[in-house]
């Protein structure tokens, strides 16, 4: 008997004396509110004003666009991806949850038959200055259509094509590395294409149906091919020359020459092309004009794979 309360003692003891063992989690991640900074507006007399690039926060895009707490996990269908499209975007990138793609802004109702409408379009980005430029048209209410340089879009760029979507503005296909493709074979073409279209699909689920040729140089060989992937080439009627003349008084002059159903073509990779652009979308607004994208110009009329607008298209 003496022997088991000693013992009964012994382990009272060792339990008073051992640490409770406690399960702690992995320390909640800080989150942090993104950039409140804007780029300056502008103004006419502050035609060298250096412009601020703004990235967005988050790997999906702009604030109040990240995926909300509790977002389904990689290759797990939301309840906003369902079906057929759904299971395109996990194909796209099996790698994202679904719900993380942009969800596009709601399509506007623009009868450019009847309103003043201008297509602003700017190629080579995404850059440095495009989250600036995305800011200026956001206060204005402006979309445009950015044809898409490949190459450009790893790394920062794949957030600020999610932002494009998610904002309303259109896509398009610009090549991988702006080669000359009438120089290239068909299988060159069909490569600098085919990479930029696979690139912004997987980050942004968006199949782009349009195509800027660089330099505007094509011919029958790439029509084929853009006809082979559903592109219809998209040229321009008003060209404010920005790539040579680095003068954003003179870039917002030559642009303001837009009249109703004109395509302007600017580059969003020059910072003196996005200073010109406060002013420029003042001139519109004054004017009574509209700013849409390309689908949103042609409306009703369906863009033909492969053939060329505005040259063939009557504007």
């Amino acid at each position: 008997m003496r022997v088991r309360m000693v013992s009964m003692a012994l382990l009272f003891a060792v339990a008073g004396c051992a640490s409770p063992i406690t399960t702690t989690g992995a320390p909640s991640p800080t989150v942090t509110g993104a950039p409140t900074g804007r780029a300056t507006p502008i103004g006419p007399n502050e035609p060298t004003a250096p412009i601020v690039p703004i990235v967005p926060a988050g790997p999906t895009g702009p604030p109040g666009r990240t995926a909300p707490a509790g977002a389904p996990a990689a290759g797990v269908p939301s309840a906003t991806a369902s079906g057929t499209a759904g299971a395109r975007r996990a194909e796209a990138r099996p790698d994202w949850p679904v719900g993380n793609f942009p969800v596009p802004r709601p399509a506007r109702r623009i009868n450019c038959e009847r309103v003043r409408c201008v297509a602003l379009t700017f190629d080579d980005g995404p850059g440095a200055y495009t989250n600036a430029l995305l800011d200026m048209l956001a206060r204005h209410q402006g979309r445009a259509t950015f044809f898409v340089v490949g190459q450009m879009v790893p790394g920062d760029g794949e957030r600020i094509l999610r932002r494009m979507v998610a904002e309303g503005h259109e896509l398009g296909n610009h090549s991988w590395s702006h080669p000359e493709l009438p120089g290239l074979s068909e299988a060159g073409i069909r490569e600098q294409l085919n990479r930029t279209q696979w690139i912004v699909k997987r980050a942004t689920g968006v199949t782009m149906d349009l195509m800027r040729p660089p330099y505007g140089a094509t011919d029958a060989r790439v029509a084929a091919e853009s006809r082979h992937l559903g592109l219809a080439q998209i040229l321009w009627d008003v060209d404010t020359l920005d790539w040579r003349d680095r003068d954003s008084s003179l870039v917002a002059r030559r642009a303001a020459e837009a009249t109703p159903g004109s395509i302007v073509l600017m580059h969003d990779i020059h910072p003196s092309t996005v200073q010109a652009v406060p002013r420029l979308l003042h001139h519109f607004a004054a004017k009574g004009y509209r700013l849409v994208t390309l689908s949103e110009l042609y409306g009703r009329r369906r863009l033909l794979s492969g053939r060329k607008y505005p040259v063939d298209s009557g504007f």
